[in-house]
C-alpha cells in the first residue's frame, strides 16, 4: 500500500474530525476497510 496514501488518509480524517466509521460511511465501505487502509494492510 502506498505509504503517502495511508499517512494522508489518517491526517486528513483527523484534521476534519471524522471517525473511521464516518469516513467508511461516506465512501460506502466497511469501517474495518478504512482501518486497514490507514495501517497500510489492504489495497485500495
Amino acid at each position: 500500500m502506498n505509504r503517502i496514501f495511508t499517512e494522508n488518509l489518517k491526517k486528513f480524517r483527523i484534521s476534519k474530525g471524522f471517525t473511521q466509521e464516518q469516513v467508511a460511511e461516506k465512501l460506502n465501505v466497511n469501517s474495518r476497510t478504512v482501518s486497514r487502509w490507514e495501517c497500510g494492510v489492504s489495497q485500495t
